[in-house]
C-alpha cells in the first residue's frame, strides 16, 4: 500500500467501503497466513463484493504465526501479556510511524492536543516487561504533552498521589492512564476528589484480584477518587489503533476502525448491531492484518458505538482483558 492509501485513512473522514475491499484484496494477495485462511472458509477476493463478507481471522493466529503481508525486517515487536500457562501474541510491525500516527490522530481526535494535558501512566506490570503497545503508546504521548510533571509511576501511591492533588488544585487538565489493577490499589490507599483529573482504564486485572465487572470497577474508583466518568481505553496487542469511552464503558472508534459483530455459532454471519462476539476492523494494521475477530462478547449500537461484556470463558487470560461475564 503506498502513501497515498495512509494518508487517505488518515485523514479523519470516514473510510469508505472501498478502501475496505481494496485493503482486503491487498492483504489477501500478500499475507499468507490470511490467505490459507480465506481459502479455508472458500471467501475469496473474485466473490466478496461487500464489506460484511470479508472474512475475520481469529485473534489467536498471532499466538503461532507470523501474521504478516511480504517478508520484512520488523521496526516494533509487539508482544502481548498473560501468564506462565499462556502464550503471547506477537505482533510484528513493519512501519512504526503508521502506529505513531494512528495513535496521535486518535488521541487528538478524542481528547485534544496531548500539549493541553499533563500525562501520567499508572503502569506498573506493563513497564516491567519489554514490547508492550500500550508503554509505546503512553510513552510517545507523555513526550508529546511536554509538561514537567508528565511520566510513569510504578508503585509511589504516595508521590502520585501529591502530584495529582498540586495539578487538580492548579487546574491543570491531567490524564492518568492506568491499568486496572493499579488504579484499584491507588485509589483504595489514597481517596480523593479530583476536579481537573481524567482517570483512564486500560484493562488488566491478570488475577491479581477478584474479578469485577467493569461497572463495578468505575463504581469504586468513581466513589474513590470524585470523578464524575470513569474512562476507557480499548486496543490490544494485535491493533495499532485504539478506541475510547468516555464513560458507562460505550466506545467510539476513530474512522479508520469498524466494529463489527459475529455469532459464536455461525462466526462467518457478520451483523452491525446486536449482541454477539466483537469483529473488528483496523485500517492501521496495514501489513499484518486489518481483520480480527477477537474473543470479546459485546453489543454495538446503531451509531457505530460498542460496549464490551466480557470474554469468552475458553479464551486465554490476556493482559488487557477486562473482566469475565
Amino acid at each position: 500500500m503506498d502513501k497515498r492509501y495512509l494518508e487517505q485513512i488518515f485523514s479523519g473522514n470516514e473510510v469508505s467501503n472501498e478502501t475496505i475491499l481494496e485493503l482486503f484484496r491487498f492483504q489477501y494477495a500478500n499475507n499468507q497466513v490470511y490467505q490459507d485462511w480465506c481459502n479455508a472458509l472458500g471467501r475469496v477476493p473474485e466473490e466478496v463484493t461487500h464489506i460484511e463478507q470479508i472474512p475475520f481471522l481469529p485473534i489467536s493466529f498471532f499466538k503461532t504465526r507470523k501474521v504478516v503481508c511480504g517478508d520484512f525486517e520488523p521496526e516494533l515487536i509487539f508482544e502481548s501479556s498473560g501468564t506462565t500457562q499462556t502464550i503471547n501474541s506477537q505482533h510484528l510491525i513493519k512501519d512504526a510511524s503508521i502506529y505513531e500516527t494512528s495513535f496521535q490522530k486518535g488521541f487528538d481526535l478524542f481528547y485534544g492536543n496531548p500539549k493541553d494535558w499533563c500525562i501520567i501512566g499508572l503502569l506498573p506490570a506493563y513497564l516491567e516487561r519489554k514490547n508492550s503497545s500500550l508503554v509505546k503508546m503512553a510513552n510517545d504521548l507523555i513526550a508529546l504533552s511536554q509538561h514537567s510533571k508528565s511520566g510513569f509511576y510504578l508503585y509511589d501511591f504516595e508521590k502520585l498521589n501529591t502530584t495529582l492533588n498540586e495539578l487538580d488544585a492548579s487546574g491543570q487538565k491531567t490524564l492518568l492512564l492506568g491499568v486496572t489493577f493499579a488504579l484499584l490499589d491507588f485509589a483504595e490507599a489514597f481517596p480523593n476528589k479530583l476536579k481537573s483529573t481524567i482517570i483512564m482504564e486500560t484493562g488488566g486485572m491478570k488475577g491479581r484480584k477478584k474479578e469485577l465487572t467493569r461497572q463495578e470497577v468505575h463504581e469504586f474508583l468513581h466513589r474513590q477518587l470524585g470523578v464524575l466518568h470513569v474512562h476507557s481505553e480499548y486496543g490490544m496487542t494485535e491493533l495499532l489503533s485504539q478506541a475510547y469511552s468516555k464513560g458507562e464503558g460505550r466506545y467510539y472508534c476513530p474512522p479508520w476502525m469498524r466494529v463489527f459483530l459475529r455469532d459464536e455459532n455461525d462466526p462467518l454471519t457478520i451483523k452491525k448491531i446486536g449482541q454477539g462476539l466483537i469483529n473488528v476492523i483496523d485500517m492501521a494494521n496495514v501489513y499484518s492484518c486489518s481483520f480480527i475477530a477477537t474473543d470479546d462478547v459485546g453489543i454495538v449500537h446503531d451509531d457505530g458505538s460498542f460496549e464490551v461484556q466480557g470474554r469468552l470463558d475458553n479464551s486465554d487470560l490476556r493482559g488487557c482483558s477486562l473482566l469475565v461475564l
